[in-house]
């Protein structure tokens, strides 16, 4: 594995005004070692004192946010998700802190119910040591998100975050050793070839991220044996009813799609309207997305900010020209836009749009609305299924008992029910994702936490053992 510095890109200014070192393979090797001596005693001092560490760590971040937020704001070139992405890492630190002894399940003798004489007691072992390997659309967020329930059952976690968004790991690494956790929680900077090094030294591993390198980190942990998470991409739908407020929905549409400019992974990336209230919607639509106001010059503006990773623009561009050229109309942005060399792009609503077009079966990770109309809600829920992905999505009706009957027929594992995107607020709801969105057991509600255990059985005899004759044929 090779050591030379990798240049990191400015998303405001397209400019590289950072670098990172990438972690060779033996000094990833060391740190397993080290970190596996750490975590005996890490298990040892019992959960109480873990969450004892983990809310120091709350404490220590919410002490130390200023730099932690200034780097995120580099990192992602947006300033108010920014801070918000820091403050919920701190309130999940002191959630999962409050949760995870309620979780965590009692070690009591259970007596046999096929054979009486038989009882067994279950021990709750952690994984030693967790892999994390996070994207760069949410960096912190997703780098914490599997890492708190990790430490907290009694393992040590070793993240590798994006080497489009590092500087945030960079300025963690002083809040971490001021709450003493230095031990037991580790940042490593690299690009895939650290990545693939981690998952050689973990004993399980959690990736979010595309589905191509999702493949990827799964060939690679079966070939060491050890289970991976992954949460993949998306191709959220939203379904309106003909009986919903329209100026609501059109709200609702607007707000799940282009926040975060699109580049979340439960973001809505298309829309399903009744052919009846369709001219109505997309007129609401496309005012309130002209509405818009991009964060540039001044980053405490705006709703919207550049793209953090300029290549995803010209995904999003290949995107829209295939769907004008299939018929879509554009009603508003449609173009890359070059300011201060950040790449940014106006919210973009495509009306008339098909299933032949790439922005309505590729994920799009953009701001994006393309707009498609149906007759039934049968052929809603067809064309929301239409696809290889099963993340989450959306249903916005007359009230929640309707959009609950529609969700039901949903092939994703969350669906919002009366909004959208829910998945990003709310995190207490297990849910698995579907089809090609990823594997592996929940990482949000009770499965978040016990996921990062192996059940080990004792079982007991109460009665004397039988003998070989017991077997005899006769």
């Amino acid at each position: 594995m090779t050591q030379t510095k990798l240049d990191v890109i400015n998303p405001r200014t397209g400019k590289a005004d950072y670098q990172i070192t990438p972690v060779r393979r033996e000094q990833i090797e060391q740190f397993a070692k080290q970190m596996r001596v750490a975590q005996r005693n890490w298990l040892s001092q019992g959960l109480s004192a873990r969450v004892r560490a983990i809310l120091s760590l709350a404490d220590s971040l919410e002490k130390n946010k200023a730099s932690v937020i200034s780097a995120m704001e580099i990192d992602t070139g947006r300033r108010m998700l920014a801070e918000a992405e820091v403050m919920g890492v701190i309130g999940n630190l002191r959630a999962w802190a409050g949760r995870a002894p309620q979780l965590m399940p009692k070690e009591e003798w259970v007596q046999g119910q096929a054979k009486p004489n038989f009882k067994h007691q279950t021990d709750w072992v952690p994984y030693a040591l967790v892999g994390v390997i996070s994207p760069w659309n949410f960096p912190i967020t997703l780098s914490f998100i599997d890492a708190i329930p990790a430490m907290l059952a009694g393992g040590c976690a070793l993240i590798k975050p994006s080497e489009v968004t590092p500087r945030f790991a960079d300025a963690l690494t002083p809040v971490i050793a001021e709450a003493g956790m230095e031990n037991v929680l580790r940042f490593i900077q690299g690009g895939g070839e650290t990545g693939s090094a981690l998952i050689d030294h973990v004993d399980c591993v959690c990736f979010t991220g595309s589905v191509a390198t999702g493949r990827k980190v799964a060939m690679k942990a079966a070939e060491n044996l050890i289970p991976a998470n992954l949460e993949l991409g998306g191709k959220d739908p939203l379904i309106i009813t003909e009986d919903a407020d329209i100026d609501a929905a059109a709200t609702l549409a607007l707000r799940s799609s282009v926040l975060a400019t699109g580049q979340a992974c439960q973001s809505i990336e298309r829309v399903y309207v009744p052919h009846t209230i369709y001219s109505d919607f997309i007129e609401k639509l496309t005012e309130k997305a002209k509405a818009v106001r991009l964060n540039y010059p001044d980053i405490s503006q705006g709703e919207i900010g550049p793209f953090i990773f300029n290549k995803q623009a010209d995904i999003v561009a290949a995107q829209i020209k295939d769907a004008l050229s299939k018929g879509a109309t554009r009603l508003s942005g449609g173009h890359i836009l070059d300011h201060g060399g950040g790449r940014w792009l106006e919210p973009t609503v495509l009306a008339n749009g098909t299933h032949d077009m790439d922005v309505m079966r590729e994920e799009t990770f953009g701001p994006v609305i393309p707009v498609m109309a149906y007759d039934t809600i049968e052929e809603a829920i067809n064309l929301a299924n239409d696809t290889e992905f099963g993340l989450s999505g959306g249903v916005f009706a007359a009230n929640i008992d309707a959009a609950h009957v529609i969700g039901k027929h949903i092939d994703a594992g969350a669906i919002s029910l009366m909004d959208a995107a829910l998945t990003g607020q709310y995190f207490e709801a297990g849910k698995q994702s579907f089809k090609n969105s990823g594997m592996g057991p929940s990482r949000m509600g009770a499965n978040g936490f016990l996921r990062f255990f192996r059940q080990k059985a004792y079982i007991a005899n109460t009665i004397a053992p039988l003998t070989l004759a017991d077997f005899s044929e006769g």
